[in-house]
């Protein structure tokens, strides 16, 4: 496909010679470039590890069920206080 992009003028001077010692398109050295960037970009980097704050306490309050989310979600919409 055919288009029409706006380079740096001596960036475009640089990218022609680097072309021409290497023996490739223009079009050739651009697509390879591209397709390095979005490689790299797509690659997940090494994320911080994430420090979760906790707290003590007694466990689980009674007649509290994890496994039955509707509940729980009930549970801790009720006002603080309520059992």
């Amino acid at each position: 496909m055919r288009t029409t992009i706006r380079l740096d003028d001596q960036l475009l001077r640089s990218a022609k010679r680097f072309a021409y010692e290497t023996g490739q398109s223009l079009t050739k050295l651009i697509e390879d470039a591209l397709r390095h960037a979005l490689a790299r970009r797509t690659a997940k980097p090494a994320r911080k590890p994430i420090k979760l704050t906790t707290v003590s306490g007694h466990g689980l309050r009674s007649g509290v069920d994890i496994d039955d989310s509707a509940a729980l979600l009930a549970f801790m919409e009720q006002p603080h206080g309520s059992s």
